[in-house]
């Protein structure tokens, strides 16, 4: 245990402050301070290290939370990474963009504030890489077999790495021209700074994964060419294809979904020459009056990046009621608790609106220029129409940010044969092989629209399935087991 009296000491639960509003606004660098070393240690001896630790539970990881916490209070750093990268490839993607459902179902949380595990996580990790720590990891072994991961997400990387460092000549493919799947082109440049993904690559690069990159594989390369020439397939191709929205007028232009729309801001950072002859990215939210639909963290990339180009004014849309204060009755501990959150994003502008149904858009000359809603309650798990609600409101730019309802199949999926369950999703076995034999699937395309965690818990698990079907047997950690995975 930690400290035996530490969550008695210390019932203030510190995390690093944001830069001001005003500040940050001004570049796309990521919103948090620095954290001191000896504060994380003082937070990290708040762990109770319990009985029973239900951090574990609420992980899909299986993340040694206690342990490492335990070695960072007594300042042993070196052995904690160790640690943490026992269960967690990437701890520098969970700890910055996973929303922690471990903290949600730590004991502590009970009847004071959790303890900052996400953030003993990514100071973890970042030390490590400064301190040298992170290095490769080659096999020892080859075992002549191949295995190809189509993805470049969370899943896929979790996928490669596994099977990389179990001796199989692993492949990566990324129809992007970069690697990084929605972590590159996905999040913005001020949630995580995508130097990030390039360090932990050259790792990878280093223990003999070879990456692919602008290959859509289906079509550049054929499925009959794919299983040709590897021994399994992993596909990790995510859930991409974005909810739309079918009302009247959504053909005017000006109305796209956040994936459309978020790229391109990415792009600019990472130096592509996208700019028009305005010095603006194709489509681009500056001096603009935009409508965001769908209050999720999507949405809030959306905002944050909208104001960063220099919107005029952006509404967020919700269907949903706003969400209580505190931990809802509905979600009680340690279950993820459904409340208002306030994201750095929602600090720096704009105006949430809940309760809200889009009717339609309107336009002039091909181009939206209003939209009309109305408010709604919820009554039976149905939204039922405020009376005398309606409203219109001006906008020249709405951005679909309503979640995503399945993989794409035309290009690689229908031609691999694999089948897929009532909501879309690939199916798959306990070893998350699909119904074509020496196919795995890993990720969201299976599971469905998730966290980041969940996708790189998937792909370990599904490496080890290929693992065993490549060599008979397998030693690769499966962190998920069958009956958490969606069965056909």
């Amino acid at each position: 245990m930690a400290d035996p009296k530490g969550f008695l000491k210390h019932t203030d639960r510190e995390v690093p402050q944001r830069r001001p509003v005003d500040l940050r606004l001004l570049d796309w660098k990521e919103v948090y301070e620095d954290f001191k070393h000896d504060t994380l240690e003082t937070q990290a001896s708040r762990c109770m290290d319990c009985g029973i630790p239900f951090c574990h539970n609420g992980c899909p990881l299986g993340n040694l939370i206690p342990e490492w916490n335990d070695l960072v209070y007594h300042g042993q750093w070196r052995a904690g990474i160790d640690r943490l990268h026992a269960t967690n490839n990437f701890p520098e993607f969970t700890g910055k963009l996973c929303p922690a459902p471990c903290e949600a179902s730590c004991v502590l949380g009970i009847n004071q504030p959790p303890v900052t595990i996400k953030q003993v996580e990514v100071e973890l990790i970042d030390n490590a890489f400064v301190e040298g720590w992170v290095r490769p990891e080659p096999p020892s072994v080859k075992t002549g077999k191949s295995a190809a991961v189509i993805g470049s997400g969370p899943a896929g990387l979790a996928a490669a790495q596994q099977l990389t460092r179990a001796g199989h000549d692993v492949t990566v493919f990324e129809r992007a021209d970069r690697i990084g799947g929605l972590l590159r082109y996905g999040i913005p440049e001020f949630k995580m700074e995508k130097r990030h993904i390039d360090r932990r690559l050259e790792q990878m690069e280093a223990e003999g994964t070879v990456f692919r990159a602008g290959v859509n594989v289906g079509v550049d390369v054929t499925v009959e060419e794919l299983r040709a020439e590897f021994d399994a397939v992993v596909l990790a191709v995510g859930s991409t294809t974005g909810r739309d929205l079918p009302i009247d007028g959504r053909e005017f232009d000006g109305i796209h979904q956040a994936m459309e729309y978020l790229p391109w801001a990415n792009r600019v950072q990472l130096g592509d020459d996208v700019l028009d002859d305005t010095g603006h990215p194709p489509i681009n939210a500056d001096g603009k009056k935009v409508v965001i639909i769908g209050g999720g963290d999507t949405g809030a990339d959306c905002l944050g990046t909208s104001l960063r180009q220099g919107a005029e004014i952006v509404h967020q849309f919700e269907i949903m009621p706003r969400p209580p204060d505190e931990r809802a009755e509905s979600t009680p501990w340690p279950t993820y608790p459904l409340m208002y959150r306030v994201s750095s994003a929602h600090e720096e502008g704009g105006e949430r609106v809940f309760s809200v149904n889009t009717e339609c858009f309107v336009g002039e000359n091909g181009r939206v220029t209003a939209l009309r809603a109305h408010e709604v309650v919820s009554k039976g798990g149905r939204f039922e129409k405020v009376e005398d609600s309606e409203f219109e409101l001006e906008c020249d730019l709405v951005l679909l940010a309503m979640g995503f309802t399945g993989p794409e199949r035309v290009d690689l999926l229908d031609k691999l044969g694999v089948e897929y369950n009532e909501r879309g999703n690939v199916v798959r076995r306990d070893d998350f092989q699909t119904t074509v034999p020496g196919v795995f699937v890993a990720g969201d395309a299976g599971r469905g629209q998730s966290l980041i965690v969940w996708a790189i818990a998937e792909g370990r698990s599904a490496a080890a399935g290929v693992d065993a079907f490549l060599t008979g047997e397998t030693l690769l950690p499966a962190p998920i087991h069958p009956t958490q995975a969606p069965q056909r």
